[in-house]
């Protein structure tokens, strides 16, 4: 006889099937973690269908209307505008005309004074216009300075992640990944 017959190979081979593990647990783990990450994926393109279809047409919507407004604003200040050039090119008419009296001789129990031209009152009136014509003027400076827009910074510049995807988005992915984080260390205790 042989060593080989004092070897029982039979007593080795149940040895061995004993000491690895049943394969239905690692498999069952394995089909848990691609459930989770599919359902996760198809979250994913849900949220990015909704965003695509919801949110990005309201802000079109949104940029078009405002650009309306700031057209029409345009429009109101150059409207204005043309007017105030128009009511500037204007020239003033003559408000009091002198015709000259009838000279004829007529009697009245009372003495009349001949009317005579004084150089004070023309040049009162002459003065009176100068002031209208310059007060005309000042006011319709005034108002074409009112009518002026003054351009300001309404928004902040639109560049980086952040404004593509928004702090919304951001925040639910932050949450997704530290939900995945706990996922996956029960998954590693619980072995």
């Amino acid at each position: 006889m042989t060593m080989m017959d004092d070897f029982d190979f039979d007593d080795l081979e149940m040895e061995g099937d004993e000491a690895t593990p049943p394969e239905e647990s690692s498999n069952r783990t394995f089909l848990l973690v691609a459930g989770v990450l599919g359902a996760f994926l198809i979250l994913s393109l849900v949220l990015m269908a909704v965003y695509a279809m919801v949110i990005v047409p309201r802000r079109r919507t949104a940029e078009s209307t405002q650009i309306a407004q700031i057209n029409a604003q345009n429009t109101q200040v150059a409207l204005a505008a043309n007017m105030t050039a128009e009511a500037q090119s204007w020239t003033a008419t003559p408000t009091a005309t002198q015709t000259p009296l009838p000279v004829t001789a007529t009697s009245s129990p009372t003495p009349v004074m001949a009317i005579t031209d004084t150089p004070a009152a023309g040049l009162a009136q002459s003065r009176e216009d100068h002031l209208t014509a310059t007060m005309a003027a000042l006011f319709t400076q005034q108002a074409s300075n009112l009518m002026t827009v003054t351009p300001a910074a309404t928004q902040l510049p639109s560049t980086g992640f952040a404004d593509d995807v928004g702090i919304p988005g951001m925040l639910s992915l932050a949450a997704a990944l530290v939900l995945v984080i706990i996922f996956a260390r029960r998954l590693r205790t619980a072995q």
